[in-house]
């Protein structure tokens, strides 16, 4: 590619990158709420009641378990 060629694309690239800044400039985002929360701690409650069923079933389709506790992988992905 010659020098006037390579100019001329970075002529239309600048363009390109400019509108898209100034289109960009013009957005108007929503004000999202941010958590104040921090450390991951959460208050511990009363718990609720569950169904007893759904613990049986919940073991029955865990492939590996032990005792009350499920064997899962972490961070495999």
């Amino acid at each position: 590619m010659d020098e006037k060629k390579k100019e001329q694309v970075r002529k239309e690239a600048r363009g390109l990158l400019d509108k898209f800044s100034k289109r960009l400039a013009s957005v108007k985002l929503k004000d999202k709420k941010i958590k104040e929360e921090f450390g991951g701690m959460r208050e511990e409650g009363e718990g609720n009641d569950t169904d007893s069923d759904f613990r049986k079933r919940f073991f029955a389709n865990a492939p590996q378990k032990e005792g009350d506790f499920i064997i899962a992988e972490k961070r495999k992905w």
